[in-house]
């Protein structure tokens, strides 16, 4: 098992939203800087470190852990922006199109993780 995570379709998605994320959060409040919008740079972020993590470990079933992991930090990136909407800090409008992109984000690394696990089974 080899997966060279640059060449990843996903990890190049994550690497955008990434600096989507950090663009977004620089309008918020300057009294969040250490609080929600940290969290969310913070979840963001580990998306992408999980993906490379688990393509630098030895089995399949090592890779599908992070996946998981990164799986759950896309649903923790999902969950600050509801909140930054609750509280004012982007439109309707953003928090559609960056729900949209997380649950994109989220199918994708999914499927990988699927499809790794059947590789898995099929030997």
């Amino acid at each position: 098992m080899n997966h060279n995570f640059k060449e990843l379709i996903i990890w190049k998605r994550v690497r955008v939203f990434i600096v989507e994320i950090y663009e977004l959060t620089k309008k918020y409040p300057s009294d969040e800087r250490y609080d929600l919008v940290s969290q969310l740079r913070r979840a963001s972020i580990s998306v992408s470190l999980n993906i490379i993590e688990g393509t630098g470990r030895s089995t399949p079933k090592q890779l599908a852990n992070f996946l998981d992991i990164a799986y759950g930090s896309m649903k923790e990136v999902q969950g600050c922006l509801i909140h930054s909407f609750d509280l004012g800090y982007i439109t309707k409008e953003e928090l559609q199109k960056f729900e949209i992109e997380s649950v994109e984000l989220q199918k994708m690394i999914y499927s990988f993780r699927e499809k790794i696990l059947k590789e898995l089974t099929d030997r």
